[in-house]
């Protein structure tokens, strides 16, 4: 028993030190085995036993480029081609879009799918069906798929549920089932407004504790704790638009229900109209904010965040107004605007340096990339899925020591 153990044991180091290479070849895009033991913090025979394995699964390439300058001549490693690519999809009432990345996140291909409304789940099913065979590779089927949603996902099966009152897909659909046929691996399917708040997250200045609320034709609210984005039982948390709050006059009504009572809907529908309430006066403006400062007082109640992030097309124009209408609430919170705008325009990626110099990081590079909630998190997802050979912790890292030769004090050296 003891010996499978070890064996267990063994096998699960290998495969996190696997990972860890991967990892480091995505963000770097070619590496020498000695800056591969550096970023990704492991020694140097250990790389060496990864190197061979990974190069026998025809994951790792020699990319036939050699170091040059003193010392011994270094081979600069790459990923295969064979890695695979992922796919990054999005399904919102503007249509469905497709991009497939390869493992370093680049964008291959990308293709949008209109919708209309009301959007049945046939139309979309369709759409989605169009849009990934426009970029899916002739090479092969993708490895991973991530999907944005802008409706309710059940947390367990990855279909859209039809909630009351929703402002875009009439009926439920399961974009596993359908995107079967197209991915070898796993496809995660989550709520735009979660992978909005992964990427605020990911960015690094709204910290690991916030509730990110997203204020566009639809409402929405996420929470995160802890670094992790709470989801709850059947992945319906942050549902806030039936939440009551304070509406026109002073009166109770639903948070969905101020926009009615604002004129403030699209005709047929509980969509709320962005551009009247952007040309909107600023008494209508202000009876907005005190309607979501309501709601953002029971997130904090519920939640207990450490701040509040409001985000989507029109969560920066009211950030003033609901600042001031929060503060005068019993128990507020500081409130900012995303720090990752909605949609941004896109941008070519960012040439990769030779030899690049930077440290080991945790998450993979995309800041080249287009910076809007709905493709920045699903893209790392998709990548970094690329990258695992199995689940395991991807912030470990083994103990270093340093040597100090008293004779020598300029000669240092650090055994891993």
């Amino acid at each position: 028993m003891a010996r499978d153990a070890g064996q267990t044991l063994a096998g699960a180091a290998a495969l996190l030190s696997d990972e860890h290479v991967l990892r480091a070849l995505m963000r770097s895009g070619r590496l020498t085995r000695a800056e591969l033991a550096v970023q990704a913090g492991i020694s140097k025979p250990t790389v060496s036993e990864s190197m061979r394995r990974l190069t026998e699964a025809g994951l790792v390439v020699d990319t036939g480029d050699r170091t040059t300058g003193r010392g011994r001549i270094g081979t600069y490693y790459g990923l295969a081609p064979s890695a695979g690519t992922a796919l990054a999809i999005s399904i919102a009432s503007a249509g469905v879009v497709a991009e497939r990345l390869d493992a370093h996140g680049t964008v291959l291909t990308r293709t949008t799918r209109p919708l209309t409304r009301p959007a049945r789940p046939e139309l979309v099913a369709a759409a989605l069906t169009a849009a990934v065979e426009a970029v899916r590779s002739a090479v092969g089927p993708a490895r991973v798929a991530t999907v944005s949603a802008a409706d309710p996902v059940d947390r367990v099966t990855g279909r859209l549920v039809h909630l009351p009152d929703a402002p875009f897909l009439v009926g439920e659909l399961d974009p596993v089932d359908l995107l079967a046929a197209y991915v070898t691996g796993p496809v995660t399917v989550d709520n735009d407004v979660n992978w909005a708040a992964r990427a605020e997250r990911d960015q690094g200045a709204a910290g690991d504790d916030f509730a990110y609320v997203y204020l566009g034709e639809g409402l929405g609210c996420a929470v995160v704790s802890a670094g992790e984005v709470l989801r709850g039982h059947a992945g319906l948390a942050g549902e806030i638009a039936h939440l009551i709050t304070t509406g026109p006059g002073g009166r109770a009504m639903p948070f969905t229900e101020v926009f009615a009572a604002l004129h403030l809907r699209q005709p047929s529908s509980t969509a709320i109209d962005v551009p009247a309430l952007r040309a909107a006066g600023a008494d209508v403006l202000a009876v907005i904010g005190t309607a979501v400062a309501g709601v953002l007082a029971a997130t904090v109640a519920l939640a207990d965040p450490a701040h509040i992030v409001l985000g989507g097309p029109w969560g920066s124009e009211v950030t003033g107004a609901v600042g001031a209408a929060f503060a005068h609430l019993p128990r507020h919170v500081p409130v900012r605007p995303a720090a990752v705008a909605d949609e941004a325009p896109r941008r070519r990626p960012r040439p990769r340096p030779a030899v690049p110099a930077r440290r080991h990081r945790r998450r993979p590079d995309l800041t080249g990339l287009p910076r809007s909630p709905r493709f920045f998190q699903v893209r790392y997802a998709s990548v970094s899925e690329l990258s695992v050979p199995a689940r395991s912790p991807s912030e470990w890292r083994p103990k270093s020591r340093t040597v100090r030769w008293p004779n020598r004090p300029w000669l240092v050296r650090r055994h891993r």
